[in-house]
């Protein structure tokens, strides 16, 4: 649409025309766009749920085992009907076992999250999307089964107290908001970069008592402050929702922790590979940050199943850095030998 010139708009481009002028791939694109539209009817929906009643659906369980509420299908439906009429031949939703084929002789498929956090809903808590594109390989199962690394694109949107969209394409990140009358999603901040050095970090420290050692260990050393081994003092933060959690990094700094534990269900983490963990990652090191399981770069990684589930430690470098530092040499504690995050070893000792 073309958007009147006002005070608004005169420094700031939709996001159509800010992919246009930087060149961005067409098809990759078009999928966003697509997202965005999609986004936008969803912001409404959340927005308007209370008096609508769509949040008092009784609640089932997802083919993955996790709660769905109603407003988990209304976005799962939203998004893929987006993206069935883009170029995509493939889509992977959290809320669907397998992937759908769409257009086989698309270039692309894209793995999504439609509703991140909606058990937060009830609380008026910041929820989101998550998304991840990459290219179609051979078939479309085996197109999300590649590394991280092989995404195209990547980012979240958030539905709070702004509707905002967090994009990482052609190595850059950028922010764009929902304009509330206009309803276009307008450029706010381009080529955001982690603020270096915060000592902030967040975890559910409710979960202490399955943590590995080591988790436990550097969260003690953080928590110990000026008068401990880090000689800092250092805020912890928890607000149960990724996306929030993966945007206030990004204003702020910091470090975010989800490890591995001793639960059942959470040997291999808890948050999935390839539509949690690969995008945030992506958006993470362009950045100018890092995303970790405790041994690997995550974006290094490749899954084994559609829903597999990954540790994430993601923020600041030289945060990010030191929670790897404490697992180097140290033997498994956990059965499952991807889980990350293990035994007892202090980052200064």
């Amino acid at each position: 649409m073309n958007l009147p010139m006002n005070h608004e708009t005169d420094h700031h481009q939709t996001l159509q025309a800010h992919l246009a002028a930087q060149g961005a791939d067409a098809d990759c694109a078009a999928v966003i766009e697509a997202l965005a539209d999609a986004a936008r009817e969803l912001a409404r929906q959340i927005a308007i749920a209370p008096l609508s009643g769509v949040d008092e659906g009784a609640a089932t369980v997802n083919t993955d085992g996790d709660i769905q509420k109603t407003l988990d299908i209304v976005a799962d439906n939203l998004m893929r009907d987006a993206l069935r009429r883009a170029p995509v031949a493939g889509i992977l939703s959290e809320e669907v076992d397998r992937p759908e084929t769409v257009n086989e002789a698309a270039p692309l498929c894209v793995a999504i999250d439609p509703l991140d956090g909606s058990s937060n809903l009830q609380n008026n808590i910041s929820v989101g999307t998550i998304f991840s594109i990459r290219p179609r390989g051979r078939d479309v199962l085996s197109s999300f089964f590649e590394p991280g690394t092989a995404q195209r694109a990547a980012g979240f949107f958030v539905y709070g107290p702004q509707t905002c969209l967090v994009l990482a394409i052609d190595r850059r990140v950028d922010l764009y908001v929902l304009h509330p009358t206009l309803h276009e999603f307008i450029l706010a901040k381009s080529g955001i970069r982690i603020p270096q050095d915060t000592p902030e970090f967040a975890i559910n420290a409710s979960n202490r008592r399955h943590w590995s050692g080591t988790v436990r260990n550097y969260v003690d050393e953080c928590l110990s402050g000026a008068a401990g081994p880090r000689g800092r003092d250092f805020n912890m933060r928890w607000i149960a929702s990724l996306v929030a959690e993966a945007y206030r990094i990004l204003m702020r700094g910091g470090v975010f922790l989800y490890p591995a534990d001793s639960r059942p269900g959470y040997r291999e983490g808890r948050l999935r590979l390839v539509y949690e963990a690969h995008p945030m990652a992506l958006i993470m090191e362009w950045a100018g940050g890092s995303a970790s399981s405790g041994r690997a770069r995550i974006l290094e990684l490749s899954a084994r199943s559609p829903h597999q589930r990954a540790p994430l430690i993601m923020g600041d470098v030289r945060l990010v850095r030191d929670v790897d530092q404490l697992h180097e040499g140290v033997e498994p504690l956990f059965e499952t030998s991807d889980a990350p995050l293990f035994a007892r070893r202090g980052l200064f000792r």
